[in-house]
């Protein structure tokens, strides 16, 4: 039997989707399988599914705006450090993960044009249809360079960049209480419909102890770590930056922060309850940065830095960008580095394969030291 499902059944067949995967692990799946799920299940999840997601303002039935959607000033700054990279690693490919509405990719293309690399081809790696087709009408006059892989390949050689990636690939919960460990779950709803926080006895640990005895709720990132070690084993010559928000390994298991970093998007407002309206809303939990960095570190590569979004993007030119631009694009361009906004909470981490360089994106401010 086909389940029709227009957009308000969806998180009727989703939760039906949902309920079987439980029913089939015995009554209980770990949180990353529930988030994989209500993220990425096939024209049912967040991304797989057909809603707006991406936009500046709620009345456009938009969830969250990222910072190529702000300002084309973001692409053209990140954009020389494409350029730097391609060049010390002799490559003419820019591959680009989650690519959202297309907009970072035209913006790196049209910025790589004005600096005369027109010969620079553009791969989009990116799970949802969906957005695949956003990303085409967005980027069709560049048709003839830009090609869409549904899957990591097996061998590749270029620029990668990931601009709030990571932070959307599924976590494991794990929950200190009355001093024990264990991984939080999700169960289906006994009393009502939808689903239910349940706690397992796990030998799964932070990587970093945690100090105290308070109860504690963090994650794990099993996931995105092993993403990153797969592209650095299929990465055979290029260079790698993600972009997102997060924290070194000793702030994001801080004693403070014991309700754990998930978090969920919806119409521009911010929610703890990743239970609810499943399908309708993003889920997302900040990146441990020391996890990612060691996971490249030993899968190969080397670490090229770490730093805030803002010291990044002003090494590579923002200021002098701005500086040209009207006052209301200036006032945009502003929100991408101001402490408050955008630029202290995103990070910046680069990689290299073999032998780094000093990518003018670390030039000043690098925080490698921290991780």
């Amino acid at each position: 039997m086909t389940t029709k499902t227009t957009t308000n059944s969806l998180p009727i067949a989703l939760d039906i989707l949902i309920a079987r995967s439980v029913e089939r692990a015995g009554g209980w799946i770990g949180f990353d399988r529930f988030m994989a799920l209500a993220l990425y299940a096939p024209g049912l999840g967040y991304y797989a599914n057909s809603s707006a997601k991406f936009g500046h303002m709620p009345s456009s039935g938009s969830d969250f705006v990222t910072a190529p959607e702000l300002t084309p000033m973001f692409g053209q700054a990140l954009a020389a450090q494409v350029a730097e990279a391609l060049e010390k690693t002799g490559t003419d490919t820019v591959w680009e993960f989650g690519a959202g509405t297309g907009a970072l990719a035209v913006q790196l293309l049209h910025a790589l044009d004005e600096i005369g690399r027109g010969d620079v081809r553009y791969r989009i790696v990116d799970l949802s249809g969906t957005l695949r087709e956003r990303q085409q009408q967005a980027l069709a006059r560049y048709t003839d360079r830009v090609e869409w892989l549904g899957e990591l390949p097996e061998a590749m050689q270029g620029v990668v960049v990931g601009n709030e990636v990571l932070d959307a690939m599924p976590v494991q919960l794990l929950a200190r209480v009355g001093g024990q460990w264990f991984e939080r779950g999700v169960v289906r709803n006994a009393r009502a419909d939808g689903w239910a926080w349940a706690d397992r006895e796990t030998a799964l640990r932070p990587p970093f102890e945690v100090p105290g005895e308070h109860d504690y709720l963090t994650e794990i990132h099993p996931q995105a770590e092993a993403f990153v070690a797969t592209l650095a084993d299929r990465l055979k010559s290029g260079a790698a930056f993600f972009i997102d928000y997060g924290f070194p390994e000793r702030e994001y298991y801080h004693p403070q922060r014991h309700m754990g970093t998930v978090m969920c998007h919806r119409a521009h407002q911010a929610d703890g309850d990743p239970l609810s309206d499943v399908g309708y809303k993003d889920i997302t939990a900040h990146v441990n940065f020391t996890g990612i960095a060691l996971a490249g570190q030993e899968a190969g590569l080397e670490v090229l830095g770490y730093t805030s979004q803002a010291r990044f993007l002003l090494n590579c030119g923002l200021l002098e960008r701005m500086g040209q631009g009207s006052t209301a694009e200036r006032g945009m361009a502003a929100r991408l580095v101001h402490e408050h906004e955008m630029g202290e909470l995103f990070k910046v981490v680069g990689f290299a394969v073999g032998e780094g360089w000093e990518a003018m994106g670390f030039a000043e401010g690098d925080r490698s030291h921290t991780l």
